[in-house]
């Protein structure tokens, strides 16, 4: 059966069993590997997607249940002229990463996070922050979110 998918902005027609996992889809089918596997049951987060400009955990969503939504992946996130998202660059400014698997579904969290609130206080950030980082660098991921939206300040005091 033939599913049509939008995934950063390009239409897909996939031919998959309807009950396939979206991130499947998205590594095996589309060939976008950025958005990756950690435990298959939506709790690490490492899966993360924007279906519809929301946080998705892509490894518990039946690609059927997508049709006719918008799907962005970490390598949707970028400005067209290849420029990083403002959260991109705060990552790299911040050095988030450690082993960097889980880097593209907290950034994914991080984006919907600003996306909704725009200075998004400690309180935000624990709330929506509920990705699983084994590294531990959360302390750097925080800073990194208080800096993409203009909290520099804030973000060397929690240091």
């Amino acid at each position: 059966m033939a599913i049509e998918v939008e995934v950063n902005g390009k239409s897909f027609s996939i031919e998959a069993d309807p009950n396939t996992p979206l991130l499947w889809v998205i590594r095996e089918e589309i060939g976008l590997t950025g958005t990756k596997f950690g435990c298959g049951i939506g709790v690490c987060g490492a899966c993360s997607v924007h279906l519809d400009g929301q946080v998705a955990r892509s490894c518990r969503i039946p690609v059927a249940a997508v049709a006719g939504k918008r799907i962005t992946t970490i390598e949707g996130i970028a400005a067209p002229n290849g420029a990083l998202h403002p959260v991109q660059q705060a990552w790299t400014d911040a050095q988030v990463p450690q082993c960097g698997y889980c880097q593209s579904g907290q950034i994914m969290a991080a984006v919907a996070l600003i996306k909704k609130t725009a200075l998004p206080s400690s309180a935000h950030i624990d709330a929506a922050m509920t990705n699983i980082c084994r590294c531990g660098t959360y302390p750097r991921i925080r800073k990194a979110i208080l800096a993409a939206t203009g909290q520099a300040a804030a973000a060397v005091q929690e240091s």
